[in-house]
């Protein structure tokens, strides 16, 4: 089975399970998207990768397992999608040490925050995207635009996915006011939060 290299496209909240969210990839070579269901805490930690500009003041727990790999010279060389039963994605981590490779068990979630953070990449094969890839309208211009701005904004996918506008706080503040507000919700650890705030300062 051949395999296909998928990109991050967007993180969404979900309209159909409470309290989870929906991550998006993107075929490279195609224009299929594969949407998965996960929960909060493994979305704020894609999110955290995603954003540069988001640094939690101690390290997460996907964190401690780069810096835990490292310590080791564990790589995770990539990641792989590969099977799909009942709506559940099950994946693995093909990971290297001393040249010697090994494939470990993980959720779909948790795999992806880890190659955010080795920077690995992410594969599923063919005849998973062909079952449950699907073709969403993307604006054209966000389409070719690669910033990580864009990644996590909900204009992104939010038509898609019928998701709910953001906050309408944020529009009356200053940017000095929402500066301080994005520093107190990383200081809060409230990434979700910073990444609506960060969203508000990027549009001005």
């Amino acid at each position: 089975m051949s395999l296909v290299r998928l990109n991050i496209k967007g993180i969404s909240y979900s309209q159909t399970q409470n309290g989870a969210y929906a991550l998006i990839l993107n075929e490279v070579d195609g224009d299929r998207k594969l949407p998965i269901v996960i929960g909060a805490f493994e979305a704020q930690s894609i999110a955290i990768a995603l954003e540069k500009e988001i640094r939690p003041p101690r390290p997460l727990t996907h964190d401690l397992f780069k810096n835990f790999s490292d310590r080791f010279d564990i790589t995770v060389k990539q990641v792989i999608i590969h099977k799909l039963v009942d709506g559940v994605f099950y994946s693995s981590l093909i990971c290297e040490r001393d040249k010697i490779e090994e494939i470990i068990d993980a959720r779909t979630s948790d795999a992806i925050a880890l190659a955010l953070r080795f920077q690995a990449p992410i594969f599923t094969y063919k005849n998973i995207l062909d079952k449950a890839g699907i073709y969403l309208k993307i604006n054209p211009e966000k389409e070719n635009d690669d910033s990580q701005s864009d990644l996590l904004s909900d204009d992104l996918i939010s038509e898609e996915l019928e998701t709910p506008s953001k906050e309408e706080g944020y529009k009356g503040k200053t940017t000095e006011e929402l500066n301080q507000l994005l520093a107190n919700a990383v200081m809060d650890e409230d990434y979700e939060k910073a990444a609506q705030i960060r969203d508000e300062i990027s549009k001005r």
